[in-house]
């Protein structure tokens, strides 16, 4: 089945799942838009997917850049992985396996906000040296894609729509 608009699988009780119209929810908002066009400038595969960054990110409290910019420096957003591993996040050398992308989307966020940023390792500075030890620049690589996101939503904000933050 085709929809003509984005929508996502919600978790609800056991195993079912309903379909969540993200046009039909306060969740799209211009940081969707500002992913998307991000992704789009990048070419990434993920550009689809730029609403479920943003609800995931929500979710678990996390900046809506994080996951995001860190996939353009594990994987070129996406671009770069072993065939069908939806592993954008360059974990365990690329060889974890998600099922989905939204099924790595959402394992990012929570173990970001799990291991990291509830332990007081909030920045791409603080996590580094704890998800990619042996990297020098890596947090500021992570920054760096951060920082380009923010240049999309300046882009957004002139096209008319109004930024709404999170929590």
């Amino acid at each position: 089945m085709i929809f003509p608009f984005p929508v996502y699988a919600a978790e609800t009780a056991g195993n079912s799942a309903v379909l969540v119209n993200m046009a039909e929810t306060d969740e799209l908002d211009i940081r969707t838009e500002q992913l998307k066009e991000f992704f789009d400038y990048y070419r990434s595969p993920l550009s689809f997917y730029s609403a479920f960054f943003v609800l995931m990110a929500d979710k678990y409290g996390v900046d809506f850049r994080l996951v995001p910019a860190i996939s353009g420096v594990e994987s070129t957003f996406g671009k770069n992985i072993p065939f069908g591993s939806y592993n954008a996040y360059g974990w365990n050398g690329g060889k974890t396996k998600f099922d989905s992308w939204e099924k790595g989307i959402e394992e990012a966020t929570k173990t970001l906000d799990e291991k990291y940023i509830k332990k007081g390792l909030n920045t791409p500075d603080t996590i580094a040296p704890v998800y990619c030890p042996f990297s020098k620049v890596w947090g500021r690589n992570v920054n760096f894609f951060m920082e380009k996101i923010d240049e999309f939503g300046e882009r957004v904000t002139l096209l008319g729509l109004e930024p709404r933050l999170a929590g």
